[in-house]
């Protein structure tokens, strides 16, 4: 049985920094994924401010934490929107660079009936040249820091400074070229990899479990792989093996930003000292809650929802 006395919120927010994309995203829901040219006509769209660090840090403050996004975006009026649709959301936007013609980073995004995606974003590179260094004195004032890999410089800078700090430095290890993950996993002390970031960076196909283990071998942080509705896969360095989290059992609507939901969820988790399979649980039940929502990260859920997934889901597999 779930005792929800051993993650109820600390006596004060858990202060969360997130590092990473900021884009525009068009979002529209079609009964299927085109595979040819043509007009097709959605059954509904929204349009909203996002990215996988964004997405994040947004799930992460519906969570209960205090959140800061360190992003870049150009200083066009896609820039202004990004930010005012964020800070909307109650994440504290004053550390977001603001790149003096650049262009503010978009992306297209299609999703079918069973929850499917397509994704086409664009980054201006002036916007997402490196940042001549941290915005902040230090990291002292946070409790952990999240960075995903669509801001490589920023990353290395947040996740190095975590570190030193003795804070969780937690890397969103996504799909990226091989020299971008082979930039960063060494930096973070926390590493939770998407199933085709785990194969990217062990260098060939495995299953997850494998992965998880392989990249493991790879490095002394924590690993986990994401499998989506399959679950999650994470090496347990006391016991030596790899273990498995299972996904609660949903019909998907829309999977877009599970993942990142899945992160904040896990960062909180952590910031508020839940023990790691704890917080690996709480994340599966954010970015299930998620997928039942169109519309990406706007679906991420409450506290007290996702409390009441975890404790009807199924039980932590050994």
């Amino acid at each position: 049985m779930l005792d929800r006395g051993t993650i109820e919120p600390m006596d004060r927010p858990v202060r969360l920094l997130s590092v990473g994309a900021l884009t525009l995203d068009t979002i529209l829901r079609v009964e299927t994924l085109p595979a040819h040219q043509g007009k097709f006509i959605a059954d509904d769209g929204v349009q909203i401010a996002s990215g996988m660090a964004t997405s994040a840090a947004c799930a992460a403050r519906r969570l209960g934490a205090s959140v800061s996004l360190w992003a870049s975006a150009g200083d066009d009026l896609v820039g202004d929107q990004l930010i005012s649709g964020i800070e909307a959301e109650g994440v504290d936007c004053s550390l977001v660079r603001r790149v003096a013609g650049a262009r503010s980073a978009l992306a297209s995004i299609l999703v079918d009936a069973h929850g499917e995606r397509i994704i086409v974003p664009f980054y201006d590179r002036t916007a997402q040249a490196d940042p001549e260094g941290l915005p902040l004195a230090d990291l002292l004032g946070f409790d952990a820091v999240l960075a995903d890999v669509r801001w490589p410089g920023a990353a290395a800078l947040a996740l190095a400074a975590a570190r030193k700090a003795g804070r969780p430095a937690i890397l969103d290890a996504d799909t990226a070229p091989v020299e971008v993950l082979e930039r960063l996993l060494p930096l973070a002390s926390h590493i939770v990899a998407s199933e085709p970031a785990a194969r990217i960076a062990c260098g060939h196909a495995l299953d997850p479990e494998t992965a998880c283990a392989d990249l493991a071998s790879r490095t002394d942080a924590f690993v986990a792989v994401t499998g989506g509705a399959a679950g999650t896969w994470w090496h347990d360095r006391q016991a030596g093996r790899v273990r498995h989290v299972e996904a609660p059992r949903i019909k998907a609507v829309d999977t877009l930003a599970a993942g990142d939901v899945f992160h904040g969820a896990f960062a909180v988790g952590l910031a508020e000292g839940m023990p790691v399979e704890w917080s690996l649980r709480f994340a599966s039940a954010a970015a299930a809650l998620k997928c039942l929502r169109f519309g990406g990260r706007l679906g991420a859920p409450g506290r007290q929802e996702t409390l009441a997934m975890m404790a009807g889901s199924p039980p932590v597999g050994v």
